[in-house]
Formats: structure tokens, C-alpha cells, sequence
């Protein structure tokens, strides 16, 4: 009798065991995804790095973000990514390209600006930019920028609708910007229609999950006081950033004084361009009264340190204006002239270390600086620091997985010196935005490659005989 009750009270223990495990895994939470690694860097506020941690993704959000065990435990995800010798990061933002121009790669290098600009790029622009041209190049770009971790860019060209159209098509995020003349472009013969074809554009795609619209007057040396005020108005009114080039060249500064006797910077000002969200690319010549302005203004500014030292525009004070509470984000420039690839990992190392032989301090811009201009840094200075640039739940879900055991990656002392001095675009494995997985295994899973590879290379060879090359 006795045995009898001992083997019923272990039949009602098995049988609690059993219902207790049932009730914790019913308890768990459904979730899309859930990323784990040996490392998660998130640049949040406190700036934890969580070894042996995971992200969880519902639908386009991050959910949670912490160490993998207790992650596991509370959610049930449909699919899993796990690699072990990894870390996982918030994507890159290119904060300043020129996309489309990946066709014309290479085609005039070791010039001035001014010099590539007049006798090469427009008029080769004037000749071969169309639709067709603009929608082959943005593919190609997003298919470079993607392989190599970035995630968000924003853009200046012609027909930028349809680089929204392949920067959706492609699954990046894009604050693409179009761009304004004061001279005949391809897509608009006056200054007018471009201002007409930008508010089509904007109307198009405001409200985008994946496209802010953006109004991008090109500098102040290709616009007058009437096309830049009229920019800016249009931007207003309908509540979108403003782009430009501003005080990238001493010729730039030097014809600002003569029309003005102001900078640059400060001939923006008082024509009120920085009267709402404003995103500068470069600001090399800057004094202490530019630094004071762009500071009360908020504007952001893309430091783009291959383009200003291939074409020897001088040093941006990435350190002073970053002391200054100026959001300074990283951007690759065109591919063409300026730069040869939209390369984010090769601009932090760059920016980095311009600015510690510039000052002459190797303390200058430290690697974690770098890591957030990349990142969360890079998404203030475009307005977007609430909804990407680092892994907390309620983001955005725009993270990569950049794999460690490569020999340059190996040993790993410090996660951000790594990323910046050592790890390359090439180790990136998986990317992921607004919750779609879009490369998987350094393969581009939302555009056939050799189809855009192909297309670039049939423009190439039409550009090549136009030109002579």
C-alpha cells in the first residue's frame, strides 16, 4: 500500500513538472525573429555591449534586447539567426550620397570640384541621366551599400522618385533629396519645374515607412537667393528636410565673400535656409561664428572624409563641432570623382584618423565617436534618432550581424577600436531593415545581382564610347 501511494505522489509530481513547463512555454511571447550573437552593441543611451546576447523582432520593431538565455525564455520566434563569434549592430546610415552616380565609377578622378564638376560630370549627366540610368544606379548602389552594412542613406539626384522607387524595391531606408538648380538638369529644363516635379515627389511618398522625401538645393555657388528661399519655403511646407552641400571648397568660401562678404555658412543663415530640418554635407570651412550658428540651428551635418581628402577640400572640424553639440553623421559622397564605393566602414576608419593627424592629438575622435557618427549620431544629424541608429525596443528593426573570426578580426580586445581600425564591409553576414531580412549570408535576397551587375555594365560601355574611354 505504501509503494502504491509513493508511486501516485511521483505520478502527481511528473504530472506538476509537466504542467508547469507547459504553462512557461505557453507563456512565452510570439515574435518574428530573434538574432543572437556573442556580442549585441546598441548604442544605446548607456552604450551596453551584451555578450552573449539577441534581439527580438515583431513585425518592423524591436521588441527586446538582452542577454540570449532570457530571451529565449520569454519569446517564441518563427525564425532564428545565431552566430556565435559575431557581434550585432545597428545598421550604418550614409548620411550624404549621390547613388545613381555608382555608373559613372572611376570616369574623372585626380581633379578639382570644380574642375570634375564643369567639364565631366554634367555634361555627361546632361547627355545619359534618365530614368532608366537613375533607377540602374540606384540599384547598384543599394546593392553595395546593403553587402556592406548600411541600412539608411540619404540621397541628392535627379528623378528621385524613381530612386525611391528602387531604394523600396531594394528594402533600404532612404532620405532622398531632389535636387535644385538654378540651371537646366535632366529632369527639369528650369528652376520652376524642378520646384513642381520635388512637391510631386514629396506628396508621393510622405507618410513612406521606408522613403523620407526631401527638397535638395544643390550649394550656394549653383543657386540664387530666389531658388534657395523658394527650397526652403516648399521644404516647410510640407514638413521635410532640407539638403545641400554647404562650405566644402576655399573657392566655395572665397565666392561667398564676394556675393556676400559672408561665409558660407553664414549666408545660409541669414537667407533663412536653416529655418527648419536642415542637413549640410561637408562644412569644411567653418570659423567659431559658423560652429555658433549650425549649433543654435540644429542643423546636421555629413562629414565625408574620402571625398574632402580625394579631392583636397581641406579637414571638416568634425572635433569642434562635435563639442560644440553639433550632430555630425558619416556619408560617402558620390562614387564618382569624389569617391569610388559607399564604403562605411573605410569612413570611420578615415574619420578617425584625419582628425587625430590634423589635430595632431591621436585622442582625436576616438573609435566609439566614429561607431555612433555611424550610427546613432548619424541618425540625429538627419532627424532620425528616435526611430533608428540603435537597438531598443520600439525601434525600428534596421540591425546587421558582422561576423569576428576572420584572421584581421582576431584577437578582439576592444568591440569599437575592431570595427573601426580592423573589421571591413565584407564581414558583414546578414542585414536586416524595417523587420526584412534583405541579405542573408552576404547574399542580396531582394535583388538579383547579376541582373544589376549586368545592367551597369551595358551603361558602362555607352558611357566608355560617348567619352573616349
Amino acid at each position: 500500500m505504501r509503494r502504491f501511494f509513493r508511486t501516485g505522489r511521483l505520478l502527481c509530481f511528473a504530472l506538476a513538472a509537466l504542467l508547469l513547463l507547459g504553462s512557461c512555454s505557453t507563456s512565452r511571447q510570439d515574435a518574428d525573429w530573434i538574432w543572437s550573437a556573442g556580442f549585441v552593441l546598441t548604442m544605446d543611451p548607456s552604450r551596453r555591449i551584451i555578450e552573449d546576447g539577441a534581439v527580438v523582432v515583431r513585425g518592423d520593431r524591436i521588441v527586446a534586447v538582452g542577454l540570449r538565455t532570457d530571451l529565449e525564455r520569454s519569446y517564441r520566434a518563427a525564425r532564428r539567426i545565431h552566430v556565435s563569434e559575431a557581434v550585432i549592430a545597428p545598421g550604418l546610415i550614409n548620411a550624404h550620397t549621390h547613388a545613381p552616380m555608382s555608373l559613372l565609377r572611376g570616369l574623372a578622378d585626380d581633379l578639382t570640384l570644380q574642375d570634375w564638376l564643369e567639364k565631366y560630370i554634367f555634361p555627361v549627366e546632361a547627355k545619359f541621366v534618365s530614368p532608366d540610368f537613375v533607377r540602374a544606379g540606384t540599384r547598384l548602389a543599394c546593392l553595395e551599400m546593403a553587402l556592406g552594412g548600411v541600412t539608411t542613406f540619404a540621397d541628392m539626384y535627379y528623378y528621385e522618385d524613381v530612386v525611391a522607387q528602387a531604394t523600396r524595391e531594394c528594402g533600404l531606408r532612404g532620405v532622398l533629396g531632389e535636387t535644385i538648380l538654378n540651371f537646366p538638369a535632366p529632369d527639369a529644363p528650369n528652376f520652376q519645374q524642378a520646384l513642381d516635379y520635388t512637391e510631386r515627389f514629396i506628396r508621393r511618398f510622405q507618410g513612406d515607412s521606408l522613403i523620407v522625401p526631401a527638397v535638395a538645393p544643390h550649394a550656394l555657388y549653383t543657386n540664387t537667393e530666389e531658388t534657395l528661399r523658394a527650397s526652403r519655403a516648399l521644404a516647410n511646407r510640407y514638413g521635410v528636410p532640407l539638403l545641400t552641400h554647404l562650405a566644402e571648397t576655399r573657392q566655395e568660401w572665397d565666392q561667398a565673400m564676394a556675393r556676400f562678404s559672408k561665409s558660407p555658412v553664414a549666408a545660409y543663415e541669414q537667407l533663412g535656409l536653416f529655418e527648419g530640418p536642415t542637413v549640410a554635407a561637408h562644412c569644411v570651412w567653418l570659423d567659431e561664428l559658423d560652429l555658433r550658428i549650425l549649433s543654435r540651428r540644429g542643423v546636421g551635418v555629413a562629414h565625408c572624409p574620402s571625398s574632402n581628402m580625394k579631392l583636397a577640400s581641406g579637414v571638416a572640424p568634425v572635433t569642434k563641432m562635435l563639442a560644440a553639440g553639433i550632430p555630425v553623421g558619416l556619408g560617402t559622397d558620390g562614387p564618382a570623382g569624389s569617391n569610388n564605393d559607399f564604403n562605411l566602414f573605410e569612413e570611420m576608419d578615415l574619420a578617425a584618423k584625419l582628425q587625430k593627424v590634423s589635430t595632431g592629438d591621436p585622442r582625436s575622435l576616438p573609435a566609439i565617436q566614429a561607431v555612433e557618427m555611424a550610427t546613432i549620431t548619424g541618425a540625429r544629424a538627419l532627424g532620425m534618432d528616435g526611430e533608428i541608429g540603435s537597438l531598443e525596443p520600439g525601434k525600428r528593426a534596421d540591425m546587421i550581424l558582422i561576423r569576428l573570426d576572420a584572421a584581421h578580426a582576431v584577437p578582439l580586445f576592444n568591440l569599437y577600436s575592431q570595427l573601426v581600425y580592423a573589421l571591413k564591409a565584407s564581414d558583414v553576414e546578414h542585414v536586416m531593415v524595417n523587420g526584412r531580412l534583405i541579405v542573408h549570408s552576404g547574399r542580396m535576397l531582394s535583388l538579383n545581382s547579376r541582373s544589376v551587375l549586368l545592367e551597369a555594365r551595358r551603361l558602362q560601355s555607352r558611357i566608355a564610347a560617348s567619352v573616349g574611354k
